[in-house]
């Protein structure tokens, strides 16, 4: 028989390690499972944390956090104290605010604390997850690891919501242009045809008269359509504030055809993420379970993790009670199986991000790719519609002096 290391989770959310002689890997997690454990890791080497590269952060806060975070990662790997460490990196700093906040870091390290509770004074800057990952880090003596990893998930995070907003920002702005082109065309073309219809006295086809009629109200109360749609949008971002309102728009978001598939996808790779990044730097499951969270925009499915977390706090393991809560993709839940019955949880979750980091960019090419026809057809059709009923009364005034 061969002797395998683990690391596993308890009942009580605490992480148990040691060895057992076993046959086989898969022997080993069965073995954990019954002693109701569940298997993080099993292999024939102890676990060692896994190299990871930096972020892209992109202006403004992210940038300092982003620098911070690399100059750390790159300094404590060179062997450079982290008091020493910390002092380069406000030095280097070319924003005096960050500075400061470096430097009041290093004053509250000095003073006794350790380096996670010195940056949990500053949650603008530092979020549960990251003040989490540097406390597991001191913990295990492998900071300059946690940065890394810390910068790799911030990045592929940031990356993944830029891949969005690009991929968006063309069909929202061919909206915009098809919507402006039909004011235009109501309130500034259209009138100056009506005069000339009104004076030669003829009579008009029905999509003309239509076409007037539409343009005279939109004149006479455009102004109170505007102020109809200010109101309801300042109404509906109130709403959506609050805690019913902000379930309610993630719930109705989730229904949207093909883009709510998107979002489903991308909230179970962010998710994926931060358990990966938790889970194999040795953070409790219950723990990362909550801070995993707390990292996710839909409020439908970070609410879901409740039913999650009490399943692990029974000893069921974390595969089945992600099933039962209904809320991520079907093969969510048969890819942590697998990592549950291998021992291999950990990396089982870093794979699950990077499948839904590739199913959400194709699930939004697909949205794009009939978002952005169906918008060119509807407006060139409104368009199309407008021009032709303008036609058919110039060709009756023709026909008329003929």
């Amino acid at each position: 028989m061969n002797s395998f290391h683990f690391r596993a989770v308890a009942s009580d959310g605490q992480i148990r390690t040691g060895a057992i002689h076993a046959e086989s890997e898969r022997l080993v997690a069965f073995e954990l499972r019954r002693q109701g454990l569940t298997p993080v890791y099993v292999g024939k080497e102890e676990k060692k944390p896994l190299d990871i590269k930096l972020p892209s952060f992109s202006g403004g806060r992210k940038r300092d956090v982003l620098f911070f975070t690399q100059e750390l990662s790159t300094l404590l790997s060179a062997g450079v104290p982290l008091d020493r460490a910390l002092s380069i990196t406000s030095e280097l700093n070319d924003r005096p605010s960050f500075r400061t906040l470096v430097q009041n870091i290093l004053r509250t390290l000095k003073g006794g604390r350790s380096l996670a509770d010195s940056l949990s004074t500053h949650p603008a800057h530092f979020s549960e997850l990251y003040i989490n990952m540097v406390r597991a880090g001191e913990a295990g003596g492998s900071l300059a690891v946690v940065f890394e990893r810390l910068s790799e998930f911030e990045r592929t995070r940031d990356d993944l919501r830029a891949y969005i907003v690009s991929s968006m920002a063309y069909p929202t702005l061919l909206s915009m242009v098809g919507i402006g082109s039909i004011l235009v065309l109501m309130n500034f073309v259209v009138p100056r045809f009506a005069a000339v219809f009104e004076e030669s006295r003829i009579e008009m086809p029905l999509p003309t008269k239509m076409l007037l009629i539409g343009s005279k109200f939109l004149q006479s109360y455009g102004w109170l359509g505007i102020t109809l749609l200010v109101v309801f949008a300042i109404g509906m971002y109130t709403y959506v504030r609050t805690a019913p309102g902000r379930l309610w728009w993630d719930t109705l978001r989730l229904k949207i055809p093909l883009l709510g598939d998107a979002l489903r996808k991308a909230e179970t790779a962010r998710f994926a993420r931060a358990m990966g990044t938790l889970v194999s730097n040795s953070v409790p499951l219950v723990q990362s379970l909550s801070i995993a969270g707390a990292t996710l925009n839909n409020r439908r499915i970070s609410g879901s993790l409740e039913i999650v977390s009490l399943g692990v706090k029974r000893g069921e393991g974390i595969a089945g009670p992600l099933r039962r809560a209904g809320q991520f993709p079907p093969l969510a839940a048969h890819l942590l199986s697998v990592g549950e019955e291998t021992g291999r949880l950990d990396s089982m979750f870093v794979r699950m991000a990077d499948i839904y980091d590739a199913e959400t960019r194709s699930s939004i090419r697909r949205f794009t790719s009939l978002f952005e026809p169906i918008v060119i057809l509807v407006m060139g059709i409104v368009v199309g519609t407008l021009i032709l009923s303008m036609l058919l009364a110039i060709v009756g005034m023709n026909d008329v002096a003929m």
